[in-house]
């Protein structure tokens, strides 16, 4: 084959399914840390005059981004044709804005070096603020993998008489779209944050859920402090126990053990990164991104010769 797909880091038989989804071969790389934890990196498959991908989730970025550069920087020079990063959690979107002088913007910083690197960027949902697009940082083409339809078909599966609940005014895109598409009715709550882990959830919103199951959906649970929240509000209302779906399982610290602690029923989440709780896989919708971006990438080819 013509495409090969190299995994960095990825949640359990991601790398496999998107290989085969996305008609690819499944790469070798080798990788370890010397004594003092440089890395050493190997391209043990073939590549020249490949389309190659590169799989690397960025969940807890930093020890990630150099064997990623690395890796991109071998491939090219043992003649890939052209390189994609399938990054399904894409690191540093937070500070898209410098609030005090001096502050790096590391959400710009940090789509230069990718740029530079790769020749298309593919992710699940990343948490913009106040860019609209990832066009506006990335100067590579990119594609956004929407997690909602494979969450929707997740709950029309698993969940009956489910009811969506948004945990505040940013989840209400995907929440709407969820509901849409699974054919459920939805509520989103009102949420003030002071911190990392001091959020206030308001139920001004909530509807008379009466025997359906609240499931909550949000996009990334860090601290998990507005889930945990808007779970604890959901018990004073005499709901249900709620599922909590998640996009993006980061699960700092002992969060996830909190969330459960509060009264979560169950912690559902995408693979966009590996946890205990993925149960909804979205390799087949990146893979589909990655063909779209295969035929435009021939046919730009094509035209330069």
């Amino acid at each position: 084959m013509s495409r090969v797909v190299f995994s960095l880091s990825a949640a359990p038989g991601m790398a496999e399914g998107l290989a085969r989804c996305f008609e690819a071969d499944l790469g070798e790389l080798e990788t370890r840390q010397f004594p003092d934890e440089e890395t050493y990196l190997r391209i043990a498959t073939p590549v020249s005059g490949r389309d190659v991908v590169l799989l690397c989730t960025l969940d807890r970025p930093d020890a990630k981004i150099a064997p990623l550069l690395f890796a991109a920087d071998a491939l090219r020079d043992q003649g890939a044709r052209s390189i994609a990063l399938v990054a399904p959690y894409l690191a540093y979107m937070r500070q898209d804005k410098a609030f005090n002088p001096g502050e790096a913007v590391t959400s710009v910083s940090f789509s230069r070096l990718l740029s530079f690197y790769f020749d298309f960027l593919v992710t699940v949902d990343p948490h913009l603020h106040r860019i609209d697009n990832l066009d506006e940082i990335y100067s590579v083409p990119s594609k956004v993998v929407p997690a909602a339809p494979a969450i929707a078909d997740w709950l029309k599966a698993n969940i009956p008489n489910a009811f969506v609940i948004g945990p505040d005014e940013e989840s209400e895109q995907w929440v709407l779209d969820v509901a849409e598409r699974a054919g459920i009715p939805s509520a989103v709550l009102e949420k003030k944050r002071w911190g990392d882990f001091d959020v206030a959830i308001s139920g001004g919103r909530l509807p008379d859920m009466d025997d359906k199951q609240p499931v909550i959906i949000d996009d990334i649970a860090s601290s998990a402090r507005t889930l945990v929240e808007t779970v604890k509000l959901l018990s004073k209302a005499g709901t249900k126990p709620p599922v909590c779906v998640v996009v993006h399982p980061i699960f700092a610290g002992d969060a996830y053990d909190e969330l459960m602690q509060a009264g979560a029923k169950r912690v559902i989440s995408v693979n966009a990164i590996a946890h205990r709780t993925n149960a909804v896989d979205i390799s087949p919708a990146l893979a589909e991104a990655l063909s779209a971006w295969s035929v435009q990438n021939d046919e730009l080819i094509g035209a330069s010769h």
